[in-house]
């Protein structure tokens, strides 16, 4: 497995200002938050963007995240679908290979999503192959649809996309309906990227993104979930992912190494052979 950090750590700034602060924390390589770059790229152009990275050798593995796609209708989606082919264009320019989409919001569960949402997906994954760039569906614990594991699995499955697979975001993961041996579904053939961050103190049924901290300091059990993804042998990015106002006050360079840290102590964890484990004591799995 392989670390990169989320420009979420850091949200309000700019997108160059995050590629130097990342690159001085040691960082050397990012999941890019789409509005960040398009903001950029209205003002400076594709081989200055590249020229950027390059300088500060910092590489784009993964862009979070593009909605609508799957249950909108109409004009609606036809300017999703026109965000979309924009965004495929901004990927392609700077080499990122991997684009996730999130699950549409929905007031109801209804067996009817699945067909519409498969239709949708096969539709956006063949544009999306022109490209030479994968998509990675996220589950969203807060919808009513859509909000597991198994169910962004079964719809993956069903819509037989060779550049369509999972985006497995463990805070969604461990806040729903999820449960461990879900990820017994997983195959590094079907998992794209990896999303992780911890929760301290909160109520699952009340977190919400701003409760996100930095992995290892909460009270998630990381270890079974990176202990599946290594018997599975996932070799992909694991990107830390915090959307925490409190941290966005802190100095860029300073969010990025507590993070970068951070991850890497996982990803050693992991590839240890008591990986899986923390220093203080567990309780047993939920659930």
């Amino acid at each position: 497995m392989k670390p990169c950090l989320s420009q979420t750590l850091t949200l309000p700034a700019h997108f160059a200002a995050d590629i130097a602060a990342y690159a001085e924390a040691g960082c050397n390589a990012i999941e890019v938050w789409l509005t960040k770059l398009e903001d950029h790229r209205r003002q400076f152009s594709a081989e200055q963007t590249r020229k950027l990275l390059e300088e500060f050798a910092v590489r784009p593995v993964a862009a979070a995240c593009q909605g609508g796609l799957l249950l909108s209708e109409g004009e609606q989606r036809r300017e999703h679908l026109d965000q979309f082919q924009r965004r495929l264009g901004l990927c392609q320019e700077l080499g990122i290979p991997t684009l996730i989409i999130a699950a549409d919001y929905c007031d109801k569960a209804d067996l009817a999503y699945l067909d519409q949402a498969c239709k949708a997906l096969q539709q956006i994954a063949p544009l999306a192959a022109a490209y030479d760039i994968r998509l990675a569906l996220e589950f969203h614990t807060k919808a009513r649809w859509c909000s597991s594991l198994e169910t962004a699995i079964a719809l993956v499955e069903a819509c037989r996309q060779p550049n369509l697979g999972i985006c497995l975001d463990v805070f969604h993961f461990h806040t729903g309906p999820s449960k461990l041996h879900d990820l017994g579904m997983l195959s590094p053939k079907l998992l794209f990227h990896v999303q992780v961050c911890d929760l301290s103190g909160t109520l699952r049924e009340f977190a919400q993104d701003a409760d996100r901290i930095l992995p290892g300091d909460g009270d998630f059990l990381l270890g079974p979930v990176f202990e599946q993804l290594k018997r599975i042998g996932y070799d992909g990015w694991v990107s830390v992912e915090v959307l925490n106002p409190t941290l966005w006050k802190i100095n860029g360079v300073q969010v990025a190494a507590m993070a970068w840290r951070a991850v890497q102590r996982l990803m050693g964890e992991t590839n240890s052979p008591s990986s899986g484990t923390r220093s203080r004591p567990e309780p047993a799995p939920p659930r």
